[in-house]
């Protein structure tokens, strides 16, 4: 990581020089790997409690790796976000899903896709899922899954406040891959 990138906002992404003895542990792990935890590694007791909740709404979400990504674009999209949304177009796109996809995650998208913009939508608009949106997510993707999408846009909700706030930095291989191909 360089010290440039470490001194661009006003909480900048905790150094390997500076990590918390007290969670020495997760440096190595998901924690030290990108500058969104590195960030969180300010409040070490936050970041250990997010950990066991990151790993089900990263890993094992209901949602499966596609539907969840294009939750995650559609949130980032509409809390204003960009660490996230380009962070998540590099994941998006390491797991096959199209430029063309991705970028219709930003407009208006049809099919099951414009089904998970529209949830996203109401939960930023009204905080709930009305029951027909409800009823037509639960026959498309399951209930479980439904627990999740919501789950994850409260995730990334907390994730973008945090980003904003501390201006934090784009991660130096998420940036240069966006500037090599842009979307």
């Amino acid at each position: 990581m360089k010290d440039s990138l470490m001194t661009t906002c006003p909480c900048s992404p905790v150094t390997d020089e500076h990590w918390p003895a007290e969670i020495e542990n997760m440096k190595g792990g998901f924690a030290g790997a990108l500058n969104v935890y590195r960030t969180m590694a300010h409040h070490p007791a936050l970041l250990k409690a997010w950990a066991p909740l990151r790993q089900h709404i990263v890993k094992d979400s209901a949602l499966g790796p596609v539907r969840s990504e294009l939750v995650i674009l559609r949130a980032a999209k509409r809390i204003g976000s960009a660490y996230e949304w380009i962070h998540h177009v590099s994941r998006a796109r390491a797991i096959g899903i199209s430029d063309v996809r991705i970028r219709a995650m930003w407009d208006s998208p049809d099919g099951e896709d414009g089904l998970i913009a529209r949830a996203v939508d109401a939960l930023f608009d009204g905080a709930h899922l009305p029951s027909d949106l409800e009823a037509a997510l639960s026959a498309t993707m399951g209930r479980q899954a439904v627990f999740d999408l919501i789950a994850t846009v409260g995730f990334y909700s907390i994730l973008g406040y945090i980003l904003m706030t501390y201006d934090t930095p784009l991660d130096e291989r998420v940036a240069t891959e966006i500037a090599e191909r842009p979307l």
